[in-house]
């Protein structure tokens, strides 16, 4: 999977799936059913197989297909900031995770924060609004953005929990080995810009 490929894509399945929401005969449908299947061939990989599971996938999507939404917590303590390890690559992030239905912002990173490092934390400002494309996260199946917030530290111990193995707080300046896909080096600095001058408007894009 490449950002070649990727791109277009990901734009076609949301041109099929909302497409398919709104249109109201069957000759549409069938159209806009083959623009999916068009894109699924682009990133399904080379068997029928690997397209299926795609299809299935995408087509949990219903409705108006829109950008997932991810949140994270940027919190500091004693000028270090919290990281937490993933599980799954074994490398160190700032908590956070897709936002749930029903939750407001704040409550979805303050939620992460507490399941993934122990800690309970407020959230006290919006740092970030970042389009994942754009800030040397990877290429991802999904079109998504993640918002930043800084948070201040309410109570709670350090544990890890079903997705981390691992807590601790770290020096900006000799972060260990990040999880890209989750949060960079350059997003922490920028955290640490924030914290240091709550003034500072958030960031977009």
């Amino acid at each position: 999977m490449t950002d070649r490929t990727l791109e277009p894509a990901r734009r076609l399945h949301a041109l099929a799936r909302t497409g398919l929401h709104f249109c109201g005969n069957e000759y549409d449908r069938e159209r806009y059913e083959e623009i999916e299947r068009i894109a699924a061939e682009l990133l399904g990989g080379s068997t029928p197989a690997d397209r299926d599971a795609l299809l299935a996938l995408w087509r949990t999507e219903t409705g108006y297909v829109t950008p997932k939404v991810e949140v994270r917590g940027a919190a500091f303590r004693d000028g270090k900031v919290l990281l937490v390890r993933e599980s799954a690559d074994r490398r160190w992030t700032l908590p956070g995770g897709w936002a749930d239905v029903n939750e407001s912002p704040s409550q979805a990173v303050e939620k992460e924060i507490e399941q993934e490092s122990g800690f309970r934390a407020r959230a006290v400002k919006l740092a970030g609004l970042y389009d994942r494309r754009l800030h040397g996260h990877g290429p991802t199946l999904h079109h998504s953005w993640k918002v930043f917030f800084l948070c201040e530290l309410t109570g709670g111990e350090a544990r890890g929990s079903y997705e981390t193995d691992a807590v601790g707080f770290f020096d900006p300046a000799a972060l260990p080995d990040m999880s890209l896909g989750r949060s960079t080096p350059r997003q922490v600095a920028r955290m640490l810009e924030h914290w240091r001058n709550r003034a500072l408007p958030a960031d977009f894009d």
